[in-house]
Protein backbone atom coordinates (compact mmCIF):
# COMPACT_ATOMS: atom_id res chain seq x y z
CA UNK A 1 0.00 0.00 0.00
CA UNK A 2 1.29 3.45 -0.77
CA UNK A 3 0.67 5.25 2.81
CA UNK A 4 2.40 8.41 3.89
CA UNK A 5 5.93 7.58 5.65
CA UNK A 6 6.28 4.80 3.43
CA UNK A 7 10.11 4.47 1.57
CA UNK A 8 10.04 3.52 -2.02
CA UNK A 9 13.14 1.89 -3.82
CA UNK A 10 14.98 2.68 -0.05
CA UNK A 11 15.33 6.28 -1.21
CA UNK A 12 11.78 8.12 -1.37
CA UNK A 13 9.60 8.75 1.63
CA UNK A 14 5.95 9.28 0.82
CA UNK A 15 4.66 12.52 2.46
CA UNK A 16 1.23 13.30 1.02
CA UNK A 17 -0.71 12.32 -1.74
CA UNK A 18 -1.51 14.79 -4.23
CA UNK A 19 -2.33 13.63 -7.02
CA UNK A 20 -4.86 11.04 -8.45
CA UNK A 21 -5.70 9.93 -12.43
CA UNK A 22 -6.74 7.36 -14.36
CA UNK A 23 -2.97 5.56 -14.29
CA UNK A 24 -1.78 6.92 -11.39
CA UNK A 25 -1.68 8.09 -8.02
CA UNK A 26 1.32 11.13 -7.34
CA UNK A 27 2.63 11.46 -3.64
CA UNK A 28 5.40 14.26 -3.13
CA UNK A 29 7.86 12.42 -1.25
CA UNK A 30 11.32 13.13 0.41
CA UNK A 31 14.20 12.19 -1.59
CA UNK A 32 16.51 10.92 1.45
CA UNK A 33 19.58 10.92 -0.53
CA UNK A 34 19.39 14.86 -1.75
CA UNK A 35 17.31 16.04 0.83
CA UNK A 36 14.82 17.60 -1.35
CA UNK A 37 11.42 17.19 -2.35
CA UNK A 38 10.20 14.92 -5.34
CA UNK A 39 7.06 13.91 -7.24
CA UNK A 40 6.38 9.66 -7.34
CA UNK A 41 3.84 8.47 -9.20
CA UNK A 42 2.75 5.09 -9.34
CA UNK A 43 1.09 3.46 -11.46
CA UNK A 44 -2.72 1.76 -10.73
CA UNK A 45 -3.27 -1.85 -12.56
CA UNK A 46 -7.24 -2.45 -12.32
CA UNK A 47 -8.03 -5.64 -11.39
CA UNK A 48 -8.69 -8.46 -13.93
CA UNK A 49 -6.23 -7.42 -16.53
CA UNK A 50 -4.37 -10.25 -18.44
CA UNK A 51 -1.04 -10.59 -18.10
CA UNK A 52 -0.37 -8.77 -21.72
CA UNK A 53 -2.53 -5.87 -20.79
CA UNK A 54 -0.55 -5.63 -17.36
CA UNK A 55 2.64 -5.19 -19.16
CA UNK A 56 1.30 -3.11 -21.89
CA UNK A 57 0.59 -0.52 -18.69
CA UNK A 58 4.10 -0.87 -17.36
CA UNK A 59 5.45 -0.17 -21.07
CA UNK A 60 3.28 2.45 -21.27
CA UNK A 61 4.65 4.44 -17.62
CA UNK A 62 8.12 3.33 -18.73
CA UNK A 63 7.37 5.25 -22.00
CA UNK A 64 6.13 7.99 -20.10
CA UNK A 65 9.48 8.81 -18.33
CA UNK A 66 11.36 8.44 -21.14
CA UNK A 67 9.64 10.44 -23.52
CA UNK A 68 9.50 13.72 -20.75
CA UNK A 69 13.63 13.07 -20.33
CA UNK A 70 13.73 13.31 -24.02
CA UNK A 71 12.63 16.96 -24.07
CA UNK A 72 14.70 19.68 -22.25
CA UNK A 73 12.50 22.65 -21.96
CA UNK A 74 11.31 24.81 -18.48
CA UNK A 75 7.64 24.47 -19.44
CA UNK A 76 8.01 20.22 -19.42
CA UNK A 77 8.18 18.92 -16.27
CA UNK A 78 11.43 17.08 -15.61
CA UNK A 79 11.90 13.25 -14.89
CA UNK A 80 14.80 12.53 -12.29
CA UNK A 81 14.22 8.27 -12.00
CA UNK A 82 12.09 5.38 -12.86
CA UNK A 83 12.30 2.93 -10.17
CA UNK A 84 10.32 -0.50 -8.78
CA UNK A 85 7.92 -0.40 -6.09
CA UNK A 86 6.28 -3.74 -5.22
CA UNK A 87 6.57 -4.71 -8.80
CA UNK A 88 5.40 -1.66 -10.21
CA UNK A 89 7.09 1.18 -11.81
CA UNK A 90 7.12 4.29 -10.15
CA UNK A 91 8.31 7.79 -12.21
CA UNK A 92 9.98 10.27 -9.88
CA UNK A 93 9.72 13.83 -11.18
CA UNK A 94 10.27 17.59 -10.11
CA UNK A 95 7.91 18.43 -7.56
CA UNK A 96 5.84 21.50 -8.20
CA UNK A 97 3.64 23.09 -5.81
CA UNK A 98 0.86 24.20 -8.37
CA UNK A 99 -3.08 24.07 -9.48
CA UNK A 100 -3.87 22.48 -12.41
CA UNK A 101 -5.35 24.83 -14.86
CA UNK A 102 -8.31 22.54 -14.23
CA UNK A 103 -8.83 23.25 -10.79
CA UNK A 104 -8.47 26.53 -11.15
CA UNK A 105 -11.52 26.98 -13.96
CA UNK A 106 -13.43 25.19 -11.83
CA UNK A 107 -12.83 27.32 -8.96
CA UNK A 108 -12.63 30.74 -10.04
CA UNK A 109 -14.04 30.50 -13.87
CA UNK A 110 -13.33 31.54 -17.36
CA UNK A 111 -9.78 33.21 -17.26
CA UNK A 112 -8.96 36.56 -18.82
CA UNK A 113 -7.84 36.31 -22.48
CA UNK A 114 -4.21 37.48 -21.67
CA UNK A 115 -3.99 35.02 -18.84
CA UNK A 116 -4.82 32.25 -20.55
CA UNK A 117 -2.55 33.02 -23.79
CA UNK A 118 0.15 33.30 -21.08
CA UNK A 119 -0.81 29.76 -19.99
CA UNK A 120 -1.38 29.04 -23.30
CA UNK A 121 1.92 30.23 -24.87
CA UNK A 122 4.08 27.99 -22.72
CA UNK A 123 1.48 25.03 -23.53
CA UNK A 124 2.35 25.55 -27.04
CA UNK A 125 6.43 25.92 -26.12
CA UNK A 126 6.71 22.59 -24.49
CA UNK A 127 4.32 21.15 -27.20
CA UNK A 128 7.08 22.84 -29.79
CA UNK A 129 9.94 20.95 -27.96
CA UNK A 130 8.17 17.88 -27.88
CA UNK A 131 7.06 17.65 -31.21
CA UNK A 132 11.32 18.63 -32.08
CA UNK A 133 12.15 15.83 -29.80
CA UNK A 134 9.80 13.22 -31.66
CA UNK A 135 7.47 13.57 -28.88
CA UNK A 136 3.85 13.50 -29.10
CA UNK A 137 2.12 13.74 -25.55
CA UNK A 138 -1.36 13.33 -27.18
CA UNK A 139 -3.39 13.78 -23.76
CA UNK A 140 -2.72 17.60 -23.46
CA UNK A 141 -5.85 18.86 -21.47
CA UNK A 142 -6.58 21.57 -18.75
CA UNK A 143 -5.75 18.67 -16.14
CA UNK A 144 -2.24 18.06 -17.28
CA UNK A 145 -1.20 21.52 -17.25
CA UNK A 146 0.32 22.76 -13.96
CA UNK A 147 0.38 26.33 -12.55
CA UNK A 148 2.93 26.69 -10.51
CA UNK A 149 3.12 28.48 -6.96
CA UNK A 150 6.08 30.43 -8.27
CA UNK A 151 4.34 31.41 -11.89
CA UNK A 152 5.93 28.72 -13.83
CA UNK A 153 3.59 26.78 -16.13
CA UNK A 154 4.49 22.95 -16.74
CA UNK A 155 3.13 20.51 -19.31
CA UNK A 156 2.89 17.08 -17.24
CA UNK A 157 1.68 13.57 -17.51
CA UNK A 158 3.14 12.40 -20.92
CA UNK A 159 2.00 9.00 -19.95
CA UNK A 160 0.49 8.20 -23.31
CA UNK A 161 2.79 9.87 -25.30
CA UNK A 162 4.33 8.36 -28.14
CA UNK A 163 7.71 8.63 -29.52
CA UNK A 164 8.39 8.38 -33.53
CA UNK A 165 9.61 5.16 -34.46
CA UNK A 166 8.55 3.29 -31.80
CA UNK A 167 6.06 0.72 -32.01
CA UNK A 168 2.07 1.27 -30.67
CA UNK A 169 1.00 0.49 -27.28
CA UNK A 170 -2.85 0.60 -28.20
CA UNK A 171 -4.76 -2.55 -30.15
CA UNK A 172 -6.34 -1.90 -32.95
CA UNK A 173 -9.13 0.40 -33.32
CA UNK A 174 -8.14 1.20 -29.88
CA UNK A 175 -8.05 5.13 -29.22
CA UNK A 176 -6.36 7.04 -26.00
CA UNK A 177 -6.65 10.07 -24.70
CA UNK A 178 -9.26 11.98 -22.78
CA UNK A 179 -12.13 11.95 -25.55
CA UNK A 180 -13.18 15.98 -25.25
CA UNK A 181 -9.32 16.71 -26.48
CA UNK A 182 -9.24 14.27 -29.03
CA UNK A 183 -8.73 15.87 -32.53
CA UNK A 184 -11.73 15.82 -35.01
CA UNK A 185 -9.15 13.35 -37.44
CA UNK A 186 -8.44 10.42 -34.68
CA UNK A 187 -12.42 9.90 -34.07
CA UNK A 188 -13.52 10.12 -38.04
CA UNK A 189 -11.20 7.73 -38.79
CA UNK A 190 -9.98 5.99 -35.44
CA UNK A 191 -6.02 5.93 -36.04
CA UNK A 192 -3.79 5.03 -33.71
CA UNK A 193 -1.16 7.31 -33.99
CA UNK A 194 -1.47 11.00 -33.90
CA UNK A 195 0.26 13.76 -35.54
CA UNK A 196 1.74 16.66 -34.16
CA UNK A 197 -1.37 18.46 -35.19
CA UNK A 198 -3.59 16.22 -33.07
CA UNK A 199 -2.01 17.36 -30.05
CA UNK A 200 -2.31 21.29 -31.53
CA UNK A 201 -6.24 20.69 -31.52
CA UNK A 202 -6.12 19.95 -27.93
CA UNK A 203 -4.30 23.13 -26.93
CA UNK A 204 -7.17 25.13 -28.80
CA UNK A 205 -9.74 23.36 -26.92
CA UNK A 206 -7.84 23.18 -23.63
CA UNK A 207 -7.74 27.54 -24.33
CA UNK A 208 -11.15 27.71 -25.44
CA UNK A 209 -11.95 26.33 -22.01
CA UNK A 210 -10.01 28.44 -20.25
CA UNK A 211 -11.67 31.66 -21.25
CA UNK A 212 -15.15 30.45 -21.91
CA UNK A 213 -15.39 27.86 -18.88
CA UNK A 214 -16.49 24.82 -20.49
CA UNK A 215 -15.65 22.52 -23.58
CA UNK A 216 -16.09 23.65 -27.13
CA UNK A 217 -18.06 20.23 -28.04
CA UNK A 218 -19.73 19.79 -24.72
CA UNK A 219 -22.60 17.42 -24.95
CA UNK A 220 -24.59 15.63 -22.83
CA UNK A 221 -22.75 11.55 -23.66
CA UNK A 222 -19.68 11.07 -24.75
CA UNK A 223 -20.23 9.67 -27.49
CA UNK A 224 -22.63 12.94 -28.74
CA UNK A 225 -19.46 14.73 -28.17
CA UNK A 226 -17.21 12.81 -30.13
CA UNK A 227 -19.98 13.15 -33.00
CA UNK A 228 -19.56 16.82 -32.47
CA UNK A 229 -15.80 17.12 -32.11
CA UNK A 230 -16.14 15.58 -35.87
CA UNK A 231 -18.75 16.78 -37.43
CA UNK A 232 -20.27 19.82 -35.70
CA UNK A 233 -19.23 23.62 -35.48
CA UNK A 234 -18.47 24.99 -32.67
CA UNK A 235 -20.08 28.28 -31.02
CA UNK A 236 -17.67 31.25 -31.31
CA UNK A 237 -16.28 31.87 -28.02
CA UNK A 238 -17.56 35.68 -26.56
CA UNK A 239 -15.07 35.69 -24.05
CA UNK A 240 -12.01 35.10 -26.08
CA UNK A 241 -10.78 39.09 -27.40
CA UNK A 242 -7.60 38.86 -29.17
CA UNK A 243 -7.47 35.02 -28.27
CA UNK A 244 -10.32 34.31 -30.58
CA UNK A 245 -8.10 33.90 -33.84
CA UNK A 246 -5.72 32.02 -32.23
CA UNK A 247 -8.11 29.03 -30.96
CA UNK A 248 -10.34 29.61 -34.49
CA UNK A 249 -6.39 28.23 -36.21
CA UNK A 250 -6.22 25.68 -33.55
CA UNK A 251 -9.74 24.40 -34.22
CA UNK A 252 -9.39 23.96 -37.83
CA UNK A 253 -11.03 19.88 -38.40
CA UNK A 254 -8.51 19.79 -41.27
CA UNK A 255 -5.38 19.13 -39.52
CA UNK A 256 -3.49 19.84 -42.54
CA UNK A 257 -4.45 24.12 -42.44
CA UNK A 258 -4.23 23.60 -38.36
CA UNK A 259 -1.87 26.36 -36.86
CA UNK A 260 1.32 24.55 -35.38
CA UNK A 261 3.02 25.19 -32.36
CA UNK A 262 5.37 27.61 -33.61
CA UNK A 263 2.80 30.28 -34.72
CA UNK A 264 0.42 29.23 -32.10
CA UNK A 265 3.23 30.37 -29.29
CA UNK A 266 4.24 33.39 -31.62
CA UNK A 267 0.52 34.51 -31.57
CA UNK A 268 -0.57 33.19 -27.98
CA UNK A 269 2.69 35.67 -26.93
CA UNK A 270 1.42 38.42 -28.96
CA UNK A 271 -1.87 38.43 -26.96
CA UNK A 272 -0.19 38.06 -23.26
CA UNK A 273 1.67 41.18 -24.19
CA UNK A 274 4.78 39.07 -23.77
CA UNK A 275 6.86 40.09 -26.89
CA UNK A 276 5.78 43.81 -27.93
CA UNK A 277 8.11 45.65 -30.43
CA UNK A 278 7.94 49.11 -31.07
CA UNK A 279 6.92 49.85 -35.22
CA UNK A 280 10.20 49.71 -37.32
CA UNK A 281 10.81 51.77 -40.20
CA UNK A 282 13.11 50.80 -43.13
CA UNK A 283 15.92 53.37 -42.22
CA UNK A 284 16.23 53.26 -38.99
CA UNK A 285 19.45 51.35 -37.50
CA UNK A 286 19.09 48.55 -35.01
CA UNK A 287 21.68 47.83 -32.23
CA UNK A 288 21.59 43.77 -32.73
CA UNK A 289 22.09 42.09 -29.85
CA UNK A 290 24.44 39.14 -30.44
CA UNK A 291 24.33 36.47 -27.62
CA UNK A 292 26.88 36.34 -24.90
CA UNK A 293 27.34 33.20 -24.12
CA UNK A 294 30.20 31.01 -23.65
CA UNK A 295 32.14 28.40 -26.15
CA UNK A 296 31.23 25.10 -25.25
CA UNK A 297 34.48 23.34 -23.22
CA UNK A 298 36.28 23.30 -20.26
CA UNK A 299 38.71 26.49 -19.21
CA UNK A 300 41.88 24.69 -19.81
CA UNK A 301 44.13 25.00 -22.59
CA UNK A 302 44.00 28.38 -24.82
CA UNK A 303 40.22 28.60 -24.56
CA UNK A 304 39.19 31.55 -27.32
CA UNK A 305 34.88 33.25 -26.31
CA UNK A 306 33.01 32.85 -29.20
CA UNK A 307 30.77 35.32 -28.34
CA UNK A 308 31.61 38.74 -28.82
CA UNK A 309 29.71 42.22 -27.13
CA UNK A 310 26.70 43.75 -29.28
CA UNK A 311 27.05 45.54 -32.35
CA UNK A 312 25.88 48.07 -34.35
CA UNK A 313 24.48 47.88 -38.00
CA UNK A 314 21.81 49.33 -40.40
CA UNK A 315 19.12 47.83 -40.36
CA UNK A 316 18.78 44.52 -38.17
CA UNK A 317 21.49 42.27 -38.18
CA UNK A 318 22.18 39.10 -36.23
CA UNK A 319 24.55 36.03 -36.56
CA UNK A 320 23.47 32.22 -36.37
CA UNK A 321 23.07 28.52 -37.46
CA UNK A 322 20.41 25.55 -36.98
CA UNK A 323 22.38 22.91 -35.13
CA UNK A 324 22.57 18.90 -35.67
CA UNK A 325 19.45 17.16 -34.09
CA UNK A 326 19.56 16.32 -31.00
CA UNK A 327 20.60 13.05 -29.30
CA UNK A 328 17.54 10.56 -29.79
CA UNK A 329 15.60 13.26 -31.39
CA UNK A 330 13.51 13.45 -34.75
CA UNK A 331 13.93 14.80 -38.24
CA UNK A 332 13.19 18.04 -38.56
CA UNK A 333 11.10 18.67 -41.70
CA UNK A 334 13.60 21.02 -43.22
CA UNK A 335 16.23 19.23 -45.00
CA UNK A 336 18.35 17.92 -41.96
CA UNK A 337 21.89 17.10 -42.12
CA UNK A 338 23.10 14.21 -42.96
CA UNK A 339 26.20 14.32 -40.43
CA UNK A 340 24.07 12.42 -37.77
CA UNK A 341 21.84 10.00 -37.92
CA UNK A 342 18.59 9.92 -36.25
CA UNK A 343 19.14 8.37 -33.14
CA UNK A 344 22.07 10.26 -32.68
CA UNK A 345 24.62 7.45 -32.51
CA UNK A 346 27.59 7.77 -34.42
CA UNK A 347 27.74 6.12 -37.65
CA UNK A 348 29.62 2.94 -38.11
CA UNK A 349 32.34 2.33 -40.64
CA UNK A 350 33.99 4.56 -42.54
CA UNK A 351 32.41 8.57 -42.12
CA UNK A 352 30.34 9.66 -45.01
CA UNK A 353 31.98 12.17 -47.37
CA UNK A 354 30.02 15.42 -47.48
CA UNK A 355 27.59 15.73 -50.34
CA UNK A 356 27.88 18.33 -53.51
CA UNK A 357 27.45 21.94 -52.49
CA UNK A 358 23.91 22.70 -53.03
CA UNK A 359 22.56 25.02 -55.39
CA UNK A 360 23.35 29.17 -54.29
CA UNK A 361 25.62 28.24 -52.11
CA UNK A 362 29.90 28.49 -52.18
CA UNK A 363 32.94 27.51 -49.62
CA UNK A 364 34.18 29.62 -47.35
CA UNK A 365 37.23 28.98 -45.55
CA UNK A 366 36.96 29.18 -41.82
CA UNK A 367 40.39 27.67 -40.58
CA UNK A 368 42.60 25.83 -40.98
CA UNK A 369 41.77 22.80 -42.41
CA UNK A 370 37.58 23.41 -41.86
CA UNK A 371 35.61 24.71 -44.49
CA UNK A 372 31.67 25.31 -44.78
CA UNK A 373 28.93 26.51 -47.15
CA UNK A 374 27.59 29.92 -47.17
CA UNK A 375 24.58 31.04 -49.30
CA UNK A 376 25.95 33.01 -52.48
CA UNK A 377 24.96 37.05 -51.35
CA UNK A 378 25.74 37.09 -48.01
CA UNK A 379 28.13 39.32 -47.05
CA UNK A 380 31.47 38.71 -44.75
CA UNK A 381 31.58 40.42 -41.53
CA UNK A 382 33.95 41.81 -39.53
CA UNK A 383 34.19 39.79 -36.17
CA UNK A 384 36.60 39.89 -33.54
CA UNK A 385 38.57 36.77 -32.11
CA UNK A 386 38.84 35.11 -35.31
CA UNK A 387 35.16 34.19 -36.00
CA UNK A 388 33.85 34.33 -39.61
CA UNK A 389 30.59 35.82 -40.25
CA UNK A 390 28.17 36.19 -43.32
CA UNK A 391 25.34 38.67 -43.05
CA UNK A 392 22.16 37.66 -45.47
CA UNK A 393 20.93 40.61 -47.68
CA UNK A 394 18.32 41.79 -44.73
CA UNK A 395 20.97 42.04 -42.82
CA UNK A 396 19.05 40.61 -39.91
CA UNK A 397 20.15 36.74 -40.19
CA UNK A 398 23.49 35.60 -40.18
CA UNK A 399 25.93 32.71 -39.84
CA UNK A 400 29.23 32.69 -37.80
CA UNK A 401 31.70 30.15 -37.61
CA UNK A 402 34.86 29.21 -35.80
CA UNK A 403 37.58 27.18 -34.39
CA UNK A 404 38.73 27.48 -31.14
CA UNK A 405 41.79 25.55 -30.05
CA UNK A 406 41.99 23.19 -27.51
CA UNK A 407 38.60 24.15 -26.05
CA UNK A 408 37.45 20.99 -24.50
CA UNK A 409 35.21 18.19 -25.97
CA UNK A 410 32.08 18.33 -23.49
CA UNK A 411 30.32 21.94 -24.84
CA UNK A 412 27.09 20.82 -23.07
CA UNK A 413 28.66 20.84 -19.70
CA UNK A 414 30.35 23.76 -20.02
CA UNK A 415 27.14 25.84 -21.26
CA UNK A 416 24.80 24.07 -18.42
CA UNK A 417 27.81 25.97 -16.19
CA UNK A 418 27.77 29.10 -17.48
CA UNK A 419 23.79 29.64 -18.67
CA UNK A 420 22.23 31.18 -15.18
CA UNK A 421 25.26 33.28 -14.30
CA UNK A 422 26.31 33.97 -17.69
CA UNK A 423 24.13 33.49 -20.79
CA UNK A 424 20.88 34.42 -19.06
CA UNK A 425 22.06 37.66 -17.08
CA UNK A 426 24.12 39.00 -20.71
CA UNK A 427 21.02 38.30 -23.05
CA UNK A 428 17.23 40.01 -22.29
CA UNK A 429 14.33 37.49 -22.04
CA UNK A 430 16.70 34.27 -22.90
CA UNK A 431 14.78 31.15 -22.90
CA UNK A 432 16.39 27.61 -23.77
CA UNK A 433 14.42 25.49 -26.00
CA UNK A 434 16.41 22.70 -26.21
CA UNK A 435 19.78 21.91 -25.28
CA UNK A 436 21.72 18.02 -25.44
CA UNK A 437 24.45 16.16 -26.85
CA UNK A 438 24.24 15.07 -30.34
CA UNK A 439 27.40 13.51 -32.67
CA UNK A 440 28.70 14.77 -35.65
CA UNK A 441 30.13 12.22 -38.50
CA UNK A 442 31.32 9.79 -35.15
CA UNK A 443 32.49 12.81 -33.15
CA UNK A 444 30.75 14.14 -29.79
CA UNK A 445 29.29 17.26 -30.02
CA UNK A 446 26.71 19.64 -28.67
CA UNK A 447 23.54 21.11 -29.54
CA UNK A 448 21.63 24.13 -27.52
CA UNK A 449 18.71 26.38 -29.14
CA UNK A 450 17.20 29.55 -27.31
CA UNK A 451 15.41 32.60 -28.13
CA UNK A 452 16.54 35.96 -27.33
CA UNK A 453 15.03 39.65 -27.56
CA UNK A 454 17.06 41.80 -29.58
CA UNK A 455 16.66 45.16 -29.73
CA UNK A 456 13.05 45.21 -32.09
CA UNK A 457 12.52 41.90 -32.02
CA UNK A 458 12.68 38.35 -30.77
CA UNK A 459 15.19 35.84 -32.42
CA UNK A 460 16.32 32.47 -32.52
CA UNK A 461 19.69 31.07 -32.46
CA UNK A 462 20.78 27.74 -32.00
CA UNK A 463 24.58 26.51 -32.30
CA UNK A 464 26.48 22.76 -32.90
CA UNK A 465 29.92 22.71 -31.32
CA UNK A 466 32.13 19.48 -31.80
CA UNK A 467 36.04 18.75 -31.16
CA UNK A 468 38.54 16.95 -33.29
CA UNK A 469 40.45 14.40 -32.54
CA UNK A 470 43.65 17.21 -31.08
CA UNK A 471 41.13 18.93 -29.17
CA UNK A 472 40.32 22.05 -31.52
CA UNK A 473 36.56 22.88 -31.19
CA UNK A 474 34.32 23.89 -34.02
CA UNK A 475 31.62 25.78 -33.84
CA UNK A 476 28.65 26.24 -36.38
CA UNK A 477 25.97 29.30 -35.16
CA UNK A 478 23.02 30.74 -36.28
CA UNK A 479 20.28 33.20 -35.01
CA UNK A 480 17.41 34.74 -37.26
CA UNK A 481 14.25 36.69 -36.41
CA UNK A 482 11.92 34.04 -34.57
CA UNK A 483 9.15 34.47 -36.69
CA UNK A 484 11.31 34.04 -39.63
CA UNK A 485 12.99 30.95 -38.19
CA UNK A 486 11.79 28.17 -40.56
CA UNK A 487 12.91 30.37 -43.57
CA UNK A 488 16.09 30.37 -42.44
CA UNK A 489 16.63 27.35 -40.97
CA UNK A 490 18.08 25.14 -44.06
CA UNK A 491 20.92 27.35 -44.18
CA UNK A 492 22.32 25.95 -41.09
CA UNK A 493 21.33 22.68 -41.98
CA UNK A 494 22.70 22.66 -45.57
CA UNK A 495 25.99 24.58 -43.91
CA UNK A 496 26.58 21.93 -41.12
CA UNK A 497 25.97 18.92 -43.64
CA UNK A 498 27.89 20.49 -46.38
CA UNK A 499 31.60 21.16 -43.95
CA UNK A 500 34.88 20.13 -44.86
CA UNK A 501 36.94 18.58 -42.18
CA UNK A 502 40.38 17.78 -42.49
CA UNK A 503 41.73 15.20 -40.28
Amino acid sequence: MSDPGRLVAGRYRLVERVGRGGMGTVWRAEDELLGRHVAVKKLHVPPHLHDDEIQRLYERTRREARSAARITHPHVIVVHDVVDDEGLPCIVMEYIPSVTLSDLVKRKGALPPDEAARIGRSMAAALRAAHDAGVLHRDVKPANVLLGDDGRIVLTDFGIAVESGTPSLTRTGELVGSIQYLAPERLRSGIAEPGPACDLWSLGATLYQAVEGRHPFQRDTPIETAYAIAADTYEPPRRAGDLAPVIDGLLVKDPDRRMDAHEAERLLGQVAGTRTAPVETPTRPERVEIPRAPAGGGARGRRTALWSAAVVVVAATVTGGVLLWPEGGAAPKSPRPAAAGSTGHAPSGSPTPPPPLPAGYHLVKAGQGFSVPVPDGWQPKDMPGGEIAYLDPTRRVGLRVNVVEFAGSDPVRHWRDTEEAQTRRDNRNYERVRMAPTTFRGRPAGYWEFTFDGTLREYRAVELAFSGTDGTQYVVYLSAPNEQWHAYRPVFDNAVKGIRLRG
